[in-house]
């Protein structure tokens, strides 16, 4: 697949009024045919000092030592530390492992972690939870929104991802994408690095928080081909007062392909920047059965686009439910164990 030059423009949907049904079709009009949108901030509760004071958090824990950061390192649950080719997202194409760092934070209880922290985070631990809850409950927003624009049972996705019902999978995550040309990472051989591999998300919805000035995101386009995503859409940069939320809902994706296939930023040539991002992935409860979405809209989108195979049928929790006679569903958890067990290596008895 090749990558185009032409950023890809990507709708902006304001969800302020969580109670109108023609924002949830075209949510789903938009994540139909793109599978990405971006969210106006303005319906998010977020505000720039808030999402200022998180990448400062993550600037500071990635600046910290070694030693610091080893004694989070990550586990099979997904929680805590990963380094520099710990993650492949891509395993059949990449030859090493992705290019970046993350911290990955799990469910809160309270206001507190269920993880060890590092020291550099320790002290901050209230607000890390705060803003995940900021997270949860915009994708609580975009969830109902969505059930309105199904026209199923308003309830059908929130009670489903419901924290309070349940552990889920749900994830607050730090990354950090190094500059390739950091004395840091001078011992990297680049040419065969990825900051990430082409991928698609793991869970429900993804929120994606990005910095002015340090793109890096592609696409696959509906024509099949990579397209660079603007960290703030349209003409008008001043226009938002901090880049809208780009809502990701399992379309492929990928950072910084290769060097020099990204025709924006990132791993290209011409950027020496490091680029750090926050996202939060929103996962079910993880006893849901990944069962189909029971609307009218879904079952005729798939005829249409023939989207349904024999006896299988995508699930709405990122997963495909198994529809096959004596076979029970997959459950939240149990996919994405499995995901994680491609992309890290783990196994059940790690």
């Amino acid at each position: 697949m090749s990558t185009t030059a032409v950023p890809i423009a990507l709708p902006v949907i304001d969800i302020s009024n969580p109670h109108d049904p023609a924002v949830g079709k075209a949510m789903l009009e938009a994540t139909a045919k793109y599978g990405f949108l971006y969210v106006n901030s303005k319906g998010a509760d977020f505000t720039p000092e808030v999402v200022d004071h998180a990448f400062g958090l993550s600037k500071k824990f990635f600046a910290s030592p070694s030693s610091d950061k080893e004694t989070c390192r990550i586990m099979p649950n997904n929680r805590g530390w990963s380094g520099m080719h710990t993650e492949t997202l891509d395993p059949e194409h990449q030859r090493t492992g992705d290019f970046k760092e993350a911290m990955n934070f799990g469910d809160f209880k309270d206001g507190k972690a269920q993880q060890p922290l590092p020291a550099s985070l320790k002290p901050h631990e209230s607000d890390i939870s705060d803003f995940a809850q900021l997270c949860n409950k915009t994708c609580k927003r975009i969830l109902n929104l969505l059930s309105l624009g199904l026209e199923i049972p308003q309830d059908f996705f929130t009670t489903r991802h419901d924290p309070s019902l349940g552990p889920t999978g749900s994830i607050l995550r730090f990354l950090w994408y190094p500059s390739i040309f950091s004395p840091e990472t001078a011992s990297y051989k680049h040419d065969k690095d990825v900051r990430a591999g082409a991928h698609s998300d793991y869970g429900s919805i993804t929120l994606l928080f990005q910095r002015p000035g340090q793109p890096g995101l592609e696409i696959l386009t509906p024509e099949g081909s990579w397209a660079p995503v603007p960290i703030i859409p349209g003409d008008k940069p001043d226009a938002y007062p901090f880049p809208p939320i780009l809502l990701l809902d399992g379309r492929p994706a990928q950072v910084d392909s290769a060097p020099g296939r990204v025709p924006l930023g990132g791993a290209a040539e011409s950027d020496p920047q490091d680029r750090y991002t926050v996202v939060y992935f929103c996962h079910p409860v993880d006893t849901t059965e990944l069962v189909p979405v029971p609307s009218e809209i879904v079952a005729e989108h798939r005829l249409k686009t023939g989207g349904l195979q024999g006896d299988a049928a995508v699930g709405f929790g990122g997963g495909a439910g198994s529809l096959e006679p004596g076979k029970r569903p997959l459950t939240a958890s149990e996919h994405l164990e499995s995901r994680l067990a491609a992309t890290y290596g783990f196994t059940k008895k790690d």
